[in-house]
């Protein structure tokens, strides 16, 4: 095995690295990394996308200038320090703008406002409250409370809830569908603003939850969603991808 660290009389290989990787739950997450970006690879060469040597050198501009490595003797003496040629630095670089043009490519403004138009329930957002309580019945009593106080909300939440929301008066914020347990959610996104719903079990019972819909918003192509469509669109993308291809750990 390939030595990468000397601790005093201590060496340690490529092998025991990677294991470390394993044990600690980094090495599936590289992996699926570098899978990822060798298939967007080879889906811009097969799509004829082209990076001329005047991109590559702009790149490489941009990734000296970015590091500090202002002389050519700078970069050559940073490569020797990773012990990485020329040769397999131009090809991370051309590798990375393939992998941008490609998928700048999946994610253009006419497949984002496409998908928006026919999936724009999903995008649908509302802000909510919670008060977390460890007895059904102490539950039961608190939205009867609520519901003749509904103002109370906040100032029982801090009192009385055992969630870590307790400090903000039980605030959770603004979240959009998917967020929530599919039973929970359908009856909180039907709910109106103002509604108290709950209080909804624990799979074991433990503790028992009480919602307030605070705010509705309706689904809108901003920024935050267009840019959630982009992932959506690109993590399809790759998925169909990784089906042309035999993909197997070694």
């Amino acid at each position: 095995m390939t030595a990468i660290v000397r601790i005093d009389d201590e060496v340690v290989d490529v092998g025991e690295f990677v294991r470390l990787l394993k044990l600690t739950g980094q090495f599936e997450s590289l992996i699926e990394q570098l899978v990822r970006d060798k298939l967007t690879v080879h889906a811009a060469k097969k799509h004829g996308v082209r990076i001329s040597e005047d991109d590559i050198q702009q790149r490489a501009d941009q990734f000296r200038r970015v590091r500090g490595l202002h002389r050519a003797a700078d970069m050559n003496q940073y490569l020797d320090a990773l012990k990485v040629s020329l040769d397999e630095f131009e090809a991370f670089i051309t590798d990375s703008l393939y992998q941008e043009r490609m998928l700048e490519s999946i994610g253009d403004n006419g497949a984002v406002e496409e998908y928006f138009s026919m999936n724009s329930p999903k995008f649908d957002a509302i802000e909510v409250s919670h008060i977390l309580l460890d007895d059904e019945g102490k539950a039961k009593e608190m939205i009867s409370y609520l519901r003749e106080d509904p103002d109370a909300f906040a100032e029982m939440a801090r009192e009385h809830s055992i969630a870590d929301t307790k400090g903000s008066g039980g605030v959770i914020g603004k979240v959009l569908r998917g967020s929530l347990k599919p039973d929970i959610e359908a009856k909180i996104f039907n709910a109106e603003v103002g509604e108290l719903l709950g209080p909804f079990a624990s799979l074991d019972r433990s503790c028992f939850e009480i919602f307030a819909v605070t705010a509705k918003y309706p689904a809108q192509l901003d920024a935050d969603v267009s840019a959630e469509i982009k992932r959506l669109l690109r993590e399809e993308w790759l998925m169909t991808r990784a089906q042309e291809h035999v993909i197997e750990s070694l």
